[in-house]
């Protein structure tokens, strides 16, 4: 097709979801290539009580209730972090490569705000990888050619407006534990925000758990993200956020949040220190913990972030459907 115009297409909302459409395609197209990623179908509920359901920060509700003819409960999933793992094994999916999902969620008890949603989309991603590949190279290089995907969207864009947003062609990596150092005087956020504004684009490794200041930058669940594992630059974490500058609102923008996943030895740490060690007697976990599921990598990209951030739009309600409180309409 060619590059969309106000005269082709009469209504300006009509011609920014011909773009969102357009991004996506674009985005998940590079994605999968770049990340030898296939396709595939993806739940919206799953059981409850198995473990598989994406526990986030601990304390959120899943949406949860009753099939007709099914004897017990399911539940709206919050993401796909676990269900992809098991996946990967039912698919047989070897090193190297991996499958992503167009995932759907509600999570009810979200604190709406010009980036946060009750109603969630991303591209859910897993790759298998080999036990020697759970190192930072591996993680670096994963980011980058993510990071590399969203550059080539936003080019794309040239050719249906006058302006994109001007990302930097480099990333730039730092541990959590480096930015506190720099600015201890600061919030999580508040580090997150200078760091992103002063390089643009930036991955912050090792998110989850206690920094020097006995506190986390960020609270991560125990049972997909490695955060635990000692790495080769000195300090621990096997995960991180990937973090734009967002000029439009003046504020880093998350963008992805994803890393190497845990094996049995930092699954029974990690379980251990959130005080929840009797999760290895769920499915998920005791499948990692007996090394029947593939070692992985994965992580969740917000579809309609990268199209607030891309298309510079002020609030997520902009381009995407869903319902709001009073104060965000």
């Amino acid at each position: 097709m060619s590059a969309l115009t106000k005269t082709q297409y009469p209504g300006k909302l009509l011609v920014q979801e011909q773009l969102i459409s357009r991004i996506k395609d674009h985005f998940s197209a590079a994605l999968c290539e770049a990340l030898c990623l296939t396709k595939v179908n993806a739940p919206l509920f799953v059981q409850s009580g198995t473990g598989l359901n994406d526990d986030l920060n601990g304390v959120e509700r899943p949406v949860r209730f009753n099939l007709k003819g099914i004897d017990h409960h399911v539940e709206i999933v919050h993401s796909l972090a676990k269900w992809k793992r098991r996946r990967l094994y039912e698919l047989g999916i070897q090193p190297g490569e991996g499958i992503v999902t167009d995932m759907r969620a509600i999570r009810a008890d979200e604190e709406i705000s010009p980036v946060h949603s009750f109603y969630v989309d991303q591209w859910d991603w897993e790759k298998s990888i080999r036990q020697e590949e759970r190192n930072l190279v591996t993680l670096r290089d994963t980011v980058t050619a993510i990071y590399d995907s969203v550059r080539s969207a936003n080019t794309m864009l040239r050719e249906h407006q006058d302006s994109i947003l001007e990302l930097p062609e480099e990333l730039t990596f730092i541990h959590s534990e480096v930015l506190l150092t720099l600015y201890p005087e600061l919030t999580p956020k508040e580090r997150e925000n200078r760091i992103a504004r002063e390089h643009g684009a930036v991955f912050i490794f090792g998110i989850g758990g206690p920094l020097s200041n006995d506190l986390v930058h960020d609270d991560r669940a125990p049972d997909y993200d490695d955060w635990t594992t000692p790495n080769e630059d000195g300090f621990n974490g096997l995960n991180g956020d990937l973090i734009i500058w967002n000029p439009i609102l003046d504020r880093a923008l998350e963008i992805s949040s994803m890393g190497i996943r845990v094996d049995a030895t930092a699954l029974r740490r990690q379980l251990g220190m959130k005080g929840c060690s009797e999760r290895a007697g769920l499915d998920f976990h005791h499948n990692i913990l007996e090394n029947v599921y593939p070692l992985s990598m994965g992580g969740g990209i917000g579809q309609s972030r990268l199209c607030m951030l891309l298309l510079q739009k002020q609030h997520i309600s902009e381009v995407q459907a869903s319902i709001w409180p009073d104060e965000h309409q």
